[in-house]
């Protein structure tokens, strides 16, 4: 694994003030010194790790992409994502598809480069498919009591809306069209003609 590219990632977070980006950067300058890769690039977000739009990230990526580096180097998978098994997984799977590997300074086992390379992403492929299980049976869950409530897909029912009763009614009257009382309101034409349908 000599005279690699490598791409270092730190990140963190904006509510803890007591952190510094450059207490990671310094132990994975070191590390990858010693493996004797060459750092092309450094990558540093200061945001919370459960979204992607991070603007640090995306770079990261987009350089993954064009195989601007070999290996991305991060100091633990919570600083890479703390968006769940399944999104995390889906970066993994990302920067394997372009080509790069990936290493976690403090996750040994964590590497892409190492004999448990298939082993680390079985595990973490079952996590992420009962993760996926649980959030299907929680939406599940919600429409059906949604529905036992007189909801529809998880909202209220127009018509049970008295205040969109009422100005469905003020611009009906005052002989507005179907498409301007939709854009009034900001609900869709279909809705305004069930509100119709319900007033006659």
């Amino acid at each position: 694994m000599q005279n690699l590219t490598v791409a270092l990632y730190a990140r963190v977070s904006t509510k803890d003030k007591g952190q510094d980006h450059e207490n990671q950067l310094r132990q994975l300058r070191h590390f990858a010194h010693k493996q004797g890769w060459v750092i092309g690039q450094e990558f540093v977000d200061k945001a919370t790790g459960k979204r992607s739009d991070r603007e640090q990230f995306q770079k990261m990526f987009a350089a993954a992409s064009r195989r601007e580096f070999d290996i991305l180097l991060f100091w633990s998978l919570d600083r890479l994502s703390r968006e769940g098994t399944v999104q995390t997984l889906n970066h993994l799977e990302r920067l394997t598809g372009y080509g790069v590997d990936y290493r976690s300074f403090t996750e040994q086992y964590l590497d892409s480069t190492g004999i448990f390379k298939e082993a680390v992403i079985g595990i973490l492929a079952a996590v992420a498919k009962q993760e996926r299980v649980r959030l299907s049976e929680r939406t599940i869950a919600g429409l059906e009591r949604a529905r036992a409530a007189g909801r529809v897909g998880g909202r209220p029912k127009a018509e049970d809306d008295p205040t969109l009763m009422r100005g469905y009614r003020k611009l009906k009257d005052a002989g507005k069209s179907v498409r301007v009382i939709a854009r009034e309101l900001g609900i869709s034409a279909t809705t305004v003609q069930k509100l119709a349908s319900t007033t006659a």
